[in-house]
């Protein structure tokens, strides 16, 4: 099937890691190829070398841009068929920092993108949110709740055939600049310790890799409305740190058995575990092959939709999706899990500390 042939697609977020690998895929795909790959950022210096990674693809076209910019969006979504929105303030010390940034980036961004979409007659726009919406504990994840909630009325609100609004929703992306693999690997290479903040802490994972390529398939599947979430493995970072180290130790000939791991305990507003799906949420989820769908509460003002998926497996689904409550993955399939999508390989990163949000404040104080 032809989805993305003779399209014009636009990615706000172009420099950020969803936002290249999501462009990477777009371009790379020859069987299915796009006529135009619009990349809008803020960031004009990592821009300016996505800009030069591209110059031979005459479909690849980047432009400096801020999604607060009401008319910059309406200006570069002329023409466009399909959105996938991927900008946006994630760090959750420095939204709690400047609240009112985020609310800006967060909440308003994703206004000014339905609005510019919405007159321009795009045909789908997909926001990328973060498990960190379900019963959010700080500014980004309360921030991100409201983006799905606007994608989510913004189609309540569609008439005939305009555009179809939804939202994905993953957790952790490892190997995304600002997670832990970066730092784990950078601290191992020193020779140790690295840092976990509490042992029993949980995680739901996947690679860049796969974290866009089913964002790109849930824009196919998007009937209008949805929140997709996207089945993930599930880790202990304890057993991450472990695999880690035995894996990478000798590399830097250190010795596995000398590095030690130490807690630092949890950041403020970080949960031990992580939620995908709320209990409310499953009373109006499906399950597909590789998503669940959470269905919108209020179903349409103008029109009905019918919420019917090629991959249905299941019409009902009884039990949030929980980092706590699902089986982790045993020491060996993690270990093939982190081989298989290369997340041992260059860090790409320098740092080597994990952040501490009082670090700064208490030795000033």
């Amino acid at each position: 099937m032809h989805f993305f042939k003779n399209k014009r697609i636009l990615v706000t977020g172009a420099c950020g890691t969803i936002g290249a690998e999501l462009i990477f895929q777009l371009l790379r795909n020859e069987s299915d190829p796009p006529e135009e790959v619009i990349g809008l950022d803020n960031n004009e210096s990592r821009l300016f070398f996505l800009d030069e990674q591209y110059l031979s693809d005459p479909r690849a076209h980047f432009y400096v841009a801020d999604i607060q910019d009401k008319q910059e969006l309406r200006t570069k979504m002329r023409g466009i068929d399909i959105v996938f929105h991927a900008a946006a303030f994630k760090h959750v010390i420095l939204c709690e920092r400047s609240p009112e940034q985020a609310v800006s980036t967060n909440i308003r961004g994703v206004q000014n993108v339905i609005t510019a979409a919405s007159e321009n007659g795009v045909g789908r726009v997909i926001f990328t949110s973060s498990d960190k919406a379900v019963n959010p504990t700080n500014v980004m994840g309360t921030s991100k709740l409201m983006g799905e909630r606007l994608m989510t009325a913004a189609n309540s609100n569609r008439r005939g055939d305009g555009t179809i609004f939804a939202s994905t929703r993953f957790g952790n992306v490892l190997g995304s600049r600002g997670s832990v693999i970066p730092i784990f690997h950078n601290q191992i290479a020193k020779g140790g310790p690295v840092s976990l903040t509490d042992r029993a802490m949980t995680r739901f994972v996947m690679s860049i890799r796969d974290a866009v390529r089913l964002v790109i398939d849930s824009v196919k599947l998007a009937q209008g409305g949805e929140v997709f979430i996207t089945k993930m493995a599930v880790i202990r970072i304890a057993d991450l740190a472990r695999v880690m180290i035995e894996e990478l130790a000798p590399r830097y000939d250190r010795d596995p058995d000398k590095i030690e791991i130490v807690e630092i305990g949890t950041k403020p507003g970080e949960k031990l575990y992580e939620e995908l799906m709320s209990p409310e949420e499953t009373r109006r989820a499906v399950e597909l092959q590789d998503y669940f769908a959470v269905l919108p509460a209020f179903r349409g003002i103008y029109h009905d939709i019918d919420y019917s998926y090629p991959s249905l497996v299941s019409s009902k689904v009884s039990n949030p999706y929980v980092s706590a409550a699902e089986k982790p993955l045993a020491i060996d399939e993690l270990r093939v899990f982190l081989k298989e999508r290369n997340l041992l390989g260059d860090p790409g990163e320098a740092v080597a500390h994990r952040y501490w949000p009082g670090d700064k404040e208490e030795k000033s104080s």
